[in-house]
């Protein structure tokens, strides 16, 4: 088996300097918006979360293919292509929704700190679209679950969660939307458990069961709880709660329940589509025998 060894000519790919680039503009994006203001709203954390995460990822995918560490991983546990091109895609799609959350929320006419640090976050958002765009159109690159059409509705059933969970406000005293948490907290990591599943290939192919069925199994538990939140959160946030004629920015509660509700319906179309498919074996990726 061949051991991990230096590779120059990784280091000096196109590849590693759109890495680079990520590393250093997500590492500039997280320092300005840390240094200008500090409003710890969950947008606010949410988005220094992913500006920090974002590069460490970029760093250690890096890491791996300077070392050609990925050739040991390809062997014992998963498909390195997939996973990269997975971790492209979610970047992406958390970078974009930095920048429409400071675009939304922290942007007005004398805010420079605002305007600066939604550039950047575009900047970052526009690279990591790049890798993904260049991933996709590598027909040399493989693609077995995260980077295919079952793996990116779980992505963005993934995505789509987060941001209802870091947009959850107004429930206090109201048994009803108490519930609606549980049944946006308890998909996610039935979500993420099934990516890991899939993504491990050799864990995948050890379980004593049908991936398949399991998979059915929680996107049915998702739906049913994703059908209450969608019945019970618009009823008991908005009964009797008419939007304001003053709603500004991050301020307004009314604005976020309201974007919570449609978070909620497009997470429910996911999952029930998600689980159409599944039921329908057209997702298009290898299924265990």
């Amino acid at each position: 088996m061949e051991k991990p060894k230096f590779s120059l000519s990784t280091l000096k790919s196109t590849r590693s300097a759109l890495h680079m680039l990520q590393i250093v503009m997500c590492a500039v994006t997280f320092a300005v918006s840390c240094v200008w203001d500090r409003s710890f709203h969950t947008y606010w954390i949410y988005c220094m979360l992913v500006w920090g995460l974002c590069p460490i990822i970029s760093l250690v995918i890096t890491i791996v293919e300077v070392f050609l560490i990925h050739k040991l991983i390809l062997v014992f546990c998963m498909d390195w292509d997939d996973f990269t091109t997975g971790m492209a895609m979610m970047a992406s799609l958390c970078t974009f929704s930095c920048t429409a959350m400071f675009a939304n929320f922290y942007i007005c006419q004398k805010c420079i700190w605002g305007w600066m640090v939604t550039i950047l976050s575009a900047v970052c958002c526009v690279l990591y679209c790049v890798e993904t765009f260049r991933d996709k159109c590598d027909a040399t690159r493989s693609a077995t679950y995260v980077s295919v059409l079952p793996g990116f509705i779980k992505i963005l059933e993934a995505f789509v969660a987060c941001i209802i969970l870091i947009s959850l406000i107004g429930y206090m005293g109201q048994p009803a939307l108490l519930w609606c948490i549980v049944a946006y907290a308890v998909p996610l990591p039935l979500t993420l458990l099934t990516i890991i599943v899939n993504i491990l290939t050799k864990l995948k192919n050890c379980l004593p069961f049908s991936i398949d069925c399991f998979t059915m199994l929680l996107l049915l538990i998702s739906v049913l709880l994703y059908i209450s939140a969608a019945i019970l959160w618009p009823i008991y946030s908005f009964r009797g709660n008419p939007r304001p004629q003053d709603c500004p920015g991050n301020s307004c509660i009314w604005s976020i329940q309201f974007v919570v509700t449609f978070m909620t319906y497009v997470n429910l179309g996911l999952y029930v589509a998600d689980l159409v498919l599944t039921c329908l074996g057209i997702c298009g990726f290898k299924r265990s025998q």
